[in-house]
Parts: C-alpha cells; sequence; structure tokens
C-alpha cells in the first residue's frame, strides 16, 4: 500500500507500526478461527455451551505477547531514532522483515491445527528435541501439503493480504528540524518500547480504565501546550506551561503504569502458558485460547520441574504416598492366586505405535457397546487369553512420553522426561533391574538409530543392546532397506519377524522391547495388502489392520521359538491417536490405551480385572512377577498385588492434571480442583467438583496427587529416582 501519512510527520512510522502491528492480530484471529475448524469435533462441545466468544477474545490476550514478541525487532528497525534510515529503500527492507516473519509465525498457527489431533495441545519448544534427530520432516510436510492444501491456499490469501494492507510511512527529512525529529522520534520508540513490553509480559489491557482516565489529561495538555504562545516577552505563559506539562506527566503515568497494575497494583508478573487454564472450563479448550508462536517462546529454556511446597513435612509425605517399592513387603496379594511369582522367565514387551483403545474391539463392548468390531480382529483373539484391565490409561500423549512410562515407571509431568536435563538422572528401569537377576536385555525399534533419541534412553535405563533400521538391513534373511516404508521405519511385518529370530539368538532369560512404527502417519501400508484391510472412517484405520495382522504373523513365528512358552508378553501403546469418537476426545479418553499381559503357559489367569492401570505400572507389576526382591523406584504400583480399590493412574494434559482413582476422575491445576467426574462418565459432562457431598472425595484426591506430583517432583530434583 502507498503511503497514507503525511510526509511531514514525524510521527508517521509510529502510526505505521501501530497500523500493521493491528493487521496481525487479525491475521492470528483468523488463523484461531480455521484451527477451530480443523479440530470442530473437539471444541464443539465449548461451542454448543456458548463459550466460544469467552475462548475467542481470551486468544487476544495471549495474542499479544506472541505477536510482540515476534514483532519486536521490526518495531525497533522501524522506529530507531536515526536521520540516516528515514528512506524508501529502508523502509522497504523493514516491511520484507514484517512479512517474512509473520508469515513464518502464520504458518506455524496453521500447521499447529494439524499436529493437534495427535498431541491435543499446542506445540511447545520441546518439539525441537524430539524430533531433532529425524531426517525424513521433507517428505512428511510433503504429504501434508498436499493432504491439507486449503490450509496452504489460506497462509497464501492471508500473506497477500498481509502484503497489500501493509502501510508504510514517508518522510521528508529535509524539511524536519534535527532537534524536533530527534525528541518525537525517541518519544515514538519510548512509547512504542514501554507498549512492546506491557504486551509481551501479558499486561497491555490488564488495567484498560488507565487508558481512559488518560486520554483527557493528555488532550488538554496537548492543547495548552500546542495552543498560540500568549506573548509575554516573547515566550509562553508560564501558568500555561506548567499547565501543560503537569496534564502531558500525569497521562503518560497512567499509560506508563496500565500495564503493570496501576498506579496502586504490582501485578506485573509476567503471562505464561499456564494461565490459559484461568479462561477456560476444560483443558483441552487451552489450545483454542493459546496461539503456537506464544507457547513456543514462552517454553524456551522453561524450567520443567520445580518444587511445588505441597509438602514440607517429608514425613507426612511419604505417608501419603512413597514411590519406594519393597517388595519383600507388599501386602494386600490381590491376584496373586491368578498371577503368582515366575522367576525366570523372559519378558518381551511390545510397545505399538498409536495403537489406541478405541480401534480394538473387545475392549469397547462398554463404551462404544457389544455391536463396535473395532479393527483388531487378531487383538480381539489375544485378549481371551490374556489380563487386561477394565480401565487403562496412557501416561502421555507423544512417542517420547511412552518409553519412560512403560520401562521405567516415570509418567510424563510438564514435559517429556527424555528432553529434561533431569533426563541424566540415575535410573534403572526395567531392564537394568532384571540384569541384576542375570538377565540379558535389547531394545528394538524399526527407525534408523538415533530417532527419537531412544538409543540413548534405551541405554540409560539399562538395555545391553539397541537394534535399529541399520541391523535389520544387514540382516540376509529379509528384504534390508526394501522393506523400509519410504517415511519411518521398516515395515512392522517383516521387523517383528526379525525381532521373533533375534530373540531366538539371545541366552535366556532375556528381556526385550519393541517399538514399533508402522501405524504412524502417513498411515501408509505395503502395496501387497491394499484392499485387504477395512478402510474403517479414518485414515488410520488401515494402518491398525495391518499392524493387527503384523502382531499376529509376529505370534506365529514366536510360537515356534524355543522361548515362547517360558516368556511372558506385555502389550500396549505408546500413545492414542486420530478419534472418530466423542468418548475418545474428552480429557481422559485421548488417554485410553490397552495394557495387555499374556502368558502362553497361563500362569497368569486370563480375564479383564474390574480395576484401573496405567503404562507406568508396567514395571512393578512384571519385576515383581519376575521375582525381584530388592527396593526400587517406581510411579506405580503392582497390578497383580494390589486391591482394585488402591489402583490409580495420573497424567496431564495442557497443564492440568488428571488423578483417576476412587471411581472417579479429578482434574487438578497445580493451585486448585477444577473438574471432578465419574469414571463412568467418558464424555466428561458432568463436573461433580462444587457439589457439597462430593467435598471429602475431593479433598482425599486432591492430597493424594499433590503427594505423587511433590515425590515427582522432589526425585527429579534431588536425583534420588534410585532408593538411596
Amino acid at each position: 500500500m502507498k503511503p497514507i501519512f503525511p510526509r511531514q510527520s514525524v510521527l508517521s512510522p509510529l502510526m505505521a507500526v501501530a497500523a500493521n502491528i493491528i493487521i496481525i492480530f487479525i491475521v492470528y484471529s483468523l488463523a484461531r478461527v480455521e484451527f477451530l475448524l480443523e479440530n470442530w469435533s473437539y471444541f464443539s462441545q465449548s461451542v454448543a455451551e456458548g463459550r466460544l466468544w469467552q475462548l475467542l477474545k481470551a486468544g487476544v490476550v495471549f495474542d499479544t505477547p506472541g505477536i510482540f514478541y515476534t514483532n519486536a525487532l521490526y518495531v525497533l528497525l522501524m522506529l530507531f531514532p536515526l536521520h540516516l534510515k528515514e528512506r524508501p529503500g529502508y523502509y522497504r527492507i523493514c516491511k520484507w522483515v514484517f512479512i517474512i516473519v509473520n508469515s513464518l509465525m502464520l504458518i506455524a498457527n496453521l500447521g499447529d491445527s494439524v499436529y493437534f489431533s495427535y498431541t491435543l495441545k499446542r506445540t511447545s519448544w520441546s518439539v525441537f528435541g524430539e524430533f531433532g534427530n529425524e531426517a525424513n520432516f521433507g517428505k512428511i510436510m510433503g504429504v501434508e501439503l498436499l493432504n491439507h492444501w486449503y490450509l496452504v491456499i489460506f497462509a497464501a490469501l492471508l500473506i497477500w493480504g498481509m502484503w497489500k494492507l501493509y502501510l508504510s510511512p514517508a518522510m521528508d527529512i529535509r524539511r524536519q528540524p534535527m532537534v524536533r525529529y530527534y525528541v518525537l522520534s525517541v518519544l515514538s520508540l519510548t512509547v512504542a518500547a514501554l507498549t512492546v513490553i506491557a504486551g509481551i509480559r501479558g499486561g497491555l489491557f490488564n488495567h484498560w480504565y488507565n487508558y481512559f482516565a488518560a486520554f483527557p489529561f493528555l488532550y488538554i495538555g496537548w492543547r495548552l501546550l500546542r495552543g498560540k504562545r500568549r506573548r509575554m516577552g516573547g515566550t509562553m505563559s508560564p501558568a500555561r506551561s506548567a499547565a501543560g506539562t503537569v496534564c502531558m506527566l500525569a497521562g503518560v503515568i497512567l499509560v506508563a503504569t496500565a500495564p503493570i497494575g496501576g498506579w496502586r497494583h504490582r501485578d506485573i508478573r509476567p503471562i505464561a502458558i499456564s494461565n490459559a487454564n484461568a479462561y477456560t472450563s476444560r483443558p483441552i479448550e487451552t489450545a483454542l485460547v493459546l496461539n503456537t508462536p506464544f507457547s513456543m517462546i514462552r517454553s524456551i529454556g522453561n524450567v520443567p520441574f520445580k518444587d511445588p511446597h505441597y509438602f514440607d513435612d517429608k514425613e507426612l509425605l511419604a505417608s501419603v504416598y512413597t514411590p519406594l517399592h519393597s517388595p519383600s513387603a507388599a501386602a494386600s496379594p490381590a491376584d496373586s492366586v491368578r498371577a503368582p511369582k515366575a522367576p525366570g522367565k523372559n519378558l518381551c514387551v511390545i510397545i505399538i505405535e498409536s495403537f489406541g483403545r478405541e480401534y480394538i474391539g473387545a475392549l469397547n463392548h462398554e463404551i462404544l457397546g457389544s455391536g463396535y468390531k473395532g479393527f483388531t480382529p487378531f487383538t480381539d483373539s489375544l485378549l481371551t487369553r490374556s489380563a487386561w484391565w477394565r480401565y487403562s490409561y496412557c501416561n502421555g500423549q507423544k512417542s517420547i512420553d511412552a518409553m519412560p512410562s512403560i520401562l521405567a515407571s516415570i509418567p510424563k509431568f510438564v514435559r517429556p522426561f527424555i528432553v529434561t536435563p533431569q533426563a541424566v538422572n540415575k535410573l534403572k528401569g526395567i531392564p537394568a533391574l532384571l540384569g541384576e537377576m542375570g538377565y540379558h536385555s535389547a531394545f528394538f525399534h524399526g527407525a534408523r538409530t538415533g530417532s527419537m533419541g531412544f538409543d540413548g534412553f534405551a541405554r540409560s535405563i539399562g538395555f545391553q543392546e539397541y537394534f535399529g533400521r541399520e541391523d535389520f538391513s544387514k540382516d540376509p534373511r529379509f528384504g534390508g532397506d526394501k522393506d523400509f516404508d519410504g517415511y519411518w521405519a521398516i515395515w512392522d511385518e517383516p521387523f517383528m519377524k526379525w525381532f521373533s529370530l533375534k530373540m531366538t539368538d539371545m541366552p535366556q532369560p532375556f528381556v526385550t522391547a519393541l517399538f514399533t512404527a508402522s501405524n504412524h502417519h502417513p498411515f501408509q501400508i505395503p502395496e501387497e495388502y491394499k484392499g485387504k484391510f477395512p478402510e474403517g472412517t479414518m485414515e488410520i484405520h488401515k494402518t491398525v489392520g495391518y499392524t493387527d495382522n503384523a502382531l499376529r504373523e509376529f505370534f506365529a513365528v514366536a510360537k515356534r521359538q524355543p522361548w515362547y512358552d517360558n516368556t511372558v508378553f506385555v502389550i500396549t501403546c505408546d500413545h492414542t491417536n486420530m478419534r472418530d469418537h466423542d468418548e475418545y476426545r474428552s480429557d481422559i479418553g485421548s488417554f485410553y490405551g490397552p495394557l495387555i499381559i499374556f502368558d502362553p503357559s497361563e500362569n497368569i489367569t486370563p480375564g479383564e480385572r474390574d480395576a484401573i492401570a496405567q503404562q507406568s505400572d508396567i514395571l512393578p507389576t512384571m519385576v515383581n512377577y519376575l521375582g525381584y526382591e530388592k527396593p526400587y523406584v517406581a510411579f506405580g504400583i503392582d497390578l497383580f498385588n494390589t486391591p482394585a480399590e488402591e489402583t490409580w493412574a495420573v497424567n496431564d494434559i495442557n497443564n492440568t492434571y488428571q488423578y483417576v482413582k476412587y471411581g472417579h476422575i479429578m482434574q487438578f491445576d497445580g493451585t486448585k480442583t477444577i473438574g471432578l467426574y465419574a469414571i463412568t462418565d467418558h464424555l466428561m459432562k458432568t463436573n461433580l467438583a462444587t457439589l457439597p457431598e462430593s467435598k471429602p472425595l475431593v479433598e482425599k484426591m486432591e492430597t493424594e496427587l499433590k503427594a505423587i506430583i511433590q515425590q515427582y517432583m522432589d526425585r527429579m530434583l534431588t536425583d534420588t529416582l534410585t532408593p538411596q
């Protein structure tokens, strides 16, 4: 757009900056509407309850720091007081800085609207640690651009709009007195700096009434100082000058103090991601309130683990909850008759990518009805010979959360454990504990070594060997890289068959873990299997069918191996994924995952257990089952030796903890309980937290959850994840 401001105005750069920033506020709001539409199934309940306008208004609160964070350099370039920069060429450079930066931020927001369906949260800075070792993002992004072509068009239109609507300042510096130019330029930069700092801290509109109060003072002061001077020896009247100065000063003070709480208050703490909870009724809504640039910037360098100071009395804390397990002192053997200890058995843990409970027909008779078939006929048949739990949950929502939860009993709190500084703490996972009993151990993942940082973490918890794509490709019995899926890893079926044969080469007893990969975006299956599995209603359904069949083929090979009858198998998922039913879109439903324990020797009685289970229970359950008798630290329970009423699960979603116990789900934001739901309320429609009769249960559950969080933080910060 051509310059529209008076050429003689020194304030034209400031006015241009203000107009262009307003354009970006509009762009962010349009991106938020797109985010809502792209993920309508997750927010339709909020819209139906009449909270859409409230959420959109709250979004502006978080757009403000996001916009000012990313445009601070642009503001400085535009307003830096230097007369040499007042040239059209310089302002064209500023325009390009503005367009490039805000186009990237727009792309981040639009891209996150797609990624949200996998994580149910806004992307944070930790994503670079989670996927830093992946080399296939170009190919993945290409697929996504094709699948979401309409977002490409939408982004292009918005970027074109930013370019066309951009307002350029214009000033003929030759006509400007230098003193006047520098005085007004410094004043412009000062006003802009205060605005940017206030916006970044989230306080720009904290006390909006200060701005209204300041207006008459500024206007009167301006008129007094600008009006015709009353000649008294060629100077302005002292009284008029003093009055004008006082009015201007009062106005500036009101404006300057508005962002930090006015002249009486000092609420100047910078706005944080967790503040989004104050504007929402359920944790998932925070993703609609936040924006991706803000979420990423505010998570840079954040210390993930802090002492919450719930319990300063450590003896009292230990009496409420302790993660220190002493197997020899285990009480109340609830299931020991149906699962007597079996020292010397091999252990095989299979972590299936995105194998959510929703896809498994036999696990959904209660939630989705007996007529629901699912997409996993083999897993359904395996369940008839396995132990499984009525209420079973994942501890995280990303692949990188799964290994610590499943193999080291460290649930994901705040941030994925693998990418925190505490990942170098002393750890003892399943392989380390069983290694003390003479077990050989190996971890298998069909991607290249280094992917997701799995190899490093596997070593840290005691795995003696790691096998990846490169190792598979060296084996002449298989197809090598011909079996590579082209995106992530070796197809599940050949890799799982190879996994079975590799265990035959190991000395017994052994403990192994396999992390599959095929049931992953972009949800492709081998050419020879296309059309052989139900397409369902979502693109993941066919890959679920393929993975289920790969599991069938794995057991077909395994049962012919000499170690098979002496092995117990644990099957779970890393996290859930695409969701087709509202019951699995709720805050707790997004964590519903299977936990299946299969012992071919039938030492473990098959059938459903009417109890709660979580991924972090796998370590204490299995090491106890296999006869480990030393103390160890685990944030889970022994499912075979804990009464059903004492089983529990915990996870966190959008800075809100969810604690499942006593037939209820409690949501806790770190300060107070914000929700209480019956465990059978899969849609989470009836919040019981405010009912008087719920108060004793809320207090009990909140105390227990605080103890779990306190123990977790204490042990992270003091490096005591092993017995002292």
